[in-house]
């Protein structure tokens, strides 16, 4: 059985994982660790790390090298193989977590099996162990440190959903966990229990339901309505995940998507379209609790918040409305008796705000907010799970006129910051799409992104100008701008979009629909022929390298097919495009903010 798993030979026997650990556990049957020299033999290493073999005695015992300190320590489980919807940023704050509490003398033991991310070098923490995130190796390892030295706790919530599903199975083995309980943890995500709570705190939420059969999402979609996210349970980056406007699509989703089961249920919530959606990051001891960001998204509510560019601060909500936002975070914080970081996304419809989710644990949005608020919230969730108390950690306070981020002594980035400074910092998705060949460009709830920039500056527009160039989109100066836009988005605010290009000296070519709204509203366009209306139409325009920039929103299935061709030739020829109403807007506004002078860059050397 050597080189085989406890789960691979539940698999092979038929049993069940926990008696195949029993038997090998009761036959004396261990890992033992060896260790890669990471000095090459030249001198004695400092810094070696470790990995296990089942390894068969030639002679006598084997020998295990990992040799335990007698010190006291904290494990942290990383996020293992980087994939889109979790990678980076968990790799961020195991990071932080290990530099923090280092510091305050703990032994930092980090446990992943990625050779790509930081966490991972051989000298971030005081020992690595590469190993699978799997409760045989993670047990294993625990059991050969708790020879020497007292083990303080285990964090699981810094490297996303893969060490939270082994929260459970290590509370029950005795170990223990550092920070929110696993049962908090299992409370945030589990529907029905959260239902409860948000109805004791008297909260609003989207009309919701959850389905362990096909039948059964039918009969729920039904009394919600249409259109309506569904998505599966317990899963990050909205893998298949989508807005279902129909009843022959729920179907087909039901079909091909997912398996619908008992084991496997899937979420369904009524879709606020027109939603504003926002992220909260906050910081909790248990009986305190401080907000560290509140992000406004620019596109709109159904964009995966991995894939929508937000604002910090908010750069359109009234103080009323952000007040609110901060009051149910501090009520839910402390419902669920977070120690650490949580993350809270809401949607904000007219005077509404509709509880989305809660995550009790480190979110993909905490590097952006250490960076724009220069407050290291990730080091400081790390002290707080540790046993420290927000106390220990003053207040800044009101920023200095002159102050930018980035620019504070790493003395202080370990405050507690105010989340309204007086400066936007905007985070821009960077999306893959021109790597992947046929693939639609259109943004939904599933995230697609692979990285993110950041733009800063003392006006909402600079700064998403800068975020703009940052991840690669370069606004014209000038030309023609092609309008196609849903009946859903044709607003006062698109004619203000239209208005603002127009000052700018754009010529605006629409389709007939929006040309007709734009006349309306006193703004001169040229029409031109959708894909299907003859020749010549927009895409003939495109490849003749007429437009300059495309703003093109759509719904409904036979519409996304209709207008996909555009955004595929707007890709590969990179004319920069929008998909969503918001997004256009901001866009227009960042040409308009261009001309209040030129754009200064600075290195920005925050928190990470």
């Amino acid at each position: 059985m050597l080189g085989f798993t406890d789960a691979r030979l539940a698999t092979l026997s038929g049993r069940e994982e926990a008696e195949v650990r029993a038997a090998r556990l009761g036959a004396g049957v261990h890992a033992v660790f060896k260790r890669i020299d990471t000095c090459a033999a030249e001198f004695e290493a400092q810094t070696p790390y470790m990995y296990s073999t089942y390894e068969a005695p030639m002679m006598g015992e084997v020998e295990c090298e990992a040799r335990p300190s007698d010190r006291k320590k904290v494990v942290i489980l990383g996020g293992g193989p980087n994939r889109i919807g979790q990678g980076i940023e968990f790799d961020y704050c195991c990071c932080h977590a290990c530099f923090a509490l280092s510091d305050k003398g703990y032994e930092t033991i980090m446990i992943n099996c990625n050779p790509e991310t930081v966490s991972t070098d051989y000298d971030t923490s005081d020992r690595l162990y590469f190993e699978p995130l799997t409760f045989e190796h993670v047990m294993e390892i625990l059991r050969v440190e708790l020879d020497n030295g007292t083990l303080h706790g285990v964090i699981v919530q810094f490297g996303g959903q893969t060490p939270l599903k082994l929260a459970n199975a290590l509370e029950d083995a005795g170990i223990p966990i550092l920070g929110t309980s696993p049962d908090a943890i299992d409370l945030a995500e589990d529907r029905e229990r959260f239902q409860a709570l948000v109805n004791r705190l008297g909260l609003k939420q989207p009309r919701n339901g959850i389905a362990s059969s096909g039948a059964q999402a039918l009969a729920i979609a039904d009394e919600i309505g249409f259109p309506l996210v569904i998505r599966p349970s317990y899963v990050l980056g909205g893998r298949a995940m989508e807005i279902v406007r129909d009843m022959a699509h729920l179907e087909r989703y039901i079909a091909e998507a997912v398996v619908v089961s008992g084991k496997s249920p899937v979420l369904l919530d009524g879709y606020l379209s027109g939603a504003i959606e926002c992220d909260v990051d906050a910081l909790c001891d248990g009986t305190r609790v401080h907000v560290a960001g509140i992000m406004q998204h620019i596109e709109e509510a159904g964009v995966h918040s991995g894939d929508s560019a937000c604002s910090l601060p908010p750069y359109s909500l009234s103080p009323d409305i952000i007040a609110e936002m901060e009051h149910q975070t501090r009520a839910l914080a402390l419902a669920l008796g977070v120690c650490g970081l949580m993350n809270v996304q809401f949607a904000v419809k007219g005077d509404d705000i509709y509880l989305i989710e809660v995550n009790p644990r480190a979110s993909r949005t905490v590097p952006f907010v250490a960076k724009a608020t220069d407050s290291a919230i990730a080091a400081i969730a790390a002290r707080l799970m540790a046993g420290e108390t927000l106390d220990a950690f003053p207040h800044r306070g009101a920023y200095p006129s002159d102050t930018k981020p980035g620019t504070l002594p790493m003395a202080d980035q370990m405050t507690l910051a105010d989340p309204n400074m007086p400066w936007f910092s905007v985070k821009e998705a960077v999306l893959p799409f021109a790597r992947f060949p046929g693939v639609d460009t259109i943004l939904g709830p599933e995230m697609r992104s692979t990285g993110e920039v950041m733009g800063w500056d003392v006006s909402f527009p600079r700064a998403f100008l800068k975020a703009q160039m940052g991840a690669g989109t370069n606004l014209p100066a000038g030309g023609r701008v092609f309008f196609s836009i849903k009946d859903a988005d044709k607003t006062a605010q698109l004619a203000e979009t239209a208005r603002i290009l127009v000052d700018l000296g754009f010529a605006i070519v629409a389709t007939r629909g929006t040309a007709a709204f734009l006349t309306e509203h006193k703004i001169a366009c040229e029409i031109v022929n959708k894909v299907y209306e003859g020749r010549p139409n927009i895409v003939d325009v495109l490849k003749d390298g007429q437009i300059a920039l495309v703003m093109n929103t759509t719904e409904g299935a036979q519409a996304v097919e209709d207008s996909r061709e555009i955004r595929s030739v707007a890709l590969y020829d990179k004319i920069p495009y929008y998909t969503t109403a918001a997004g256009a807007h901001a866009a227009a506004r960042a040409m308009q903010a261009r001309q209040e002078g030129d754009l200064e860059v600075m290195a920005l050397q925050g928190p990470g």
